[in-house]
């Protein structure tokens, strides 16, 4: 049993102390100026989304500023600015949603000066989570821990998180819905690990792993 079970998971409503947390994290790691965050913000209350909203990425940014304190960062402001996009376009019967995602934040860092060399660091990492498999530093593994750490809730909010996936792909029949959600969870389970730093493994590892069994048996039920 993982001893520290507590996640931040993304609540039933959106308020905005949500939008204001995002606005401290966007001024202190990305720009004074928050006209492109408005916009980021309109884009994670489009009508399709149920789990990938405005609270989802508040939860990535908070677990990334967790993260970052046991883990050795290199660019704390890119990972940042990675977690803020990566789900900027989210299209659920679209599959490129991670390439658009990084493409818009290409678009919007150039336009904020930021310098081409973290405006590709961010894109990377952001295409990155297409599999969230072998990360090539430290930055893209402390993102990829932040992401998944819904994962490693407790049973409760991980059924919520399921649930509103499932809602997201609502065009997908149940049978075909249960052979691809299982798939994604067996990929999971099969990895040495699920998650990618030290940090991650001792805060979730266990709890990921019973959880994603038990959707698994659910769904294979």
């Amino acid at each position: 049993m993982c001893e520290d079970r507590a996640v931040t998971t993304s609540p039933t409503s959106e308020t905005g102390a949500e939008a204001s947390e995002l606005e401290v994290a966007w001024r202190a790691h990305v720009a004074a100026d928050t006209d492109l965050l408005t916009k980021l913000i309109t884009r994670h209350r489009e009508r399709q989304r149920r789990y990938h909203t405005v609270a989802h990425v508040e939860a990535v940014v908070r677990h990334v500023a967790e993260l970052a304190e046991a883990e050795p960062v290199d660019d704390l402001g890119a990972v940042v600015a990675a977690a803020l996009y990566h789900d900027a376009i989210y299209e659920p019967q679209h599959p490129a949603n991670e390439r658009a995602s990084a493409r818009l934040a290409r678009r919007d860092l150039d336009q904020l000066g930021w310098p081409p060399a973290r405006v590709v660091h961010v894109a990377a990492m952001i295409e990155a989570t297409r599999d969230h498999t072998d990360p090539p530093d430290r930055d893209t593994a402390v993102l990829f821990d932040a992401d998944l750490a819904i994962l490693g809730a407790a049973p409760q909010a991980y059924a919520e998180y399921a649930q509103r996936v499932r809602a997201e792909y609502s065009h997908v029949d149940d049978e075909h819905w249960s052979a691809g959600r299982a798939a994604v969870l067996q990929f999971l389970l099969d990895r040495a690990a699920i998650y990618s730093t030290p940090t991650g493994r001792q805060r979730w590892e266990a709890a990921a792993r019973e959880n994603i069994t038990a959707e698994l048996a659910a769904l294979r039920d």
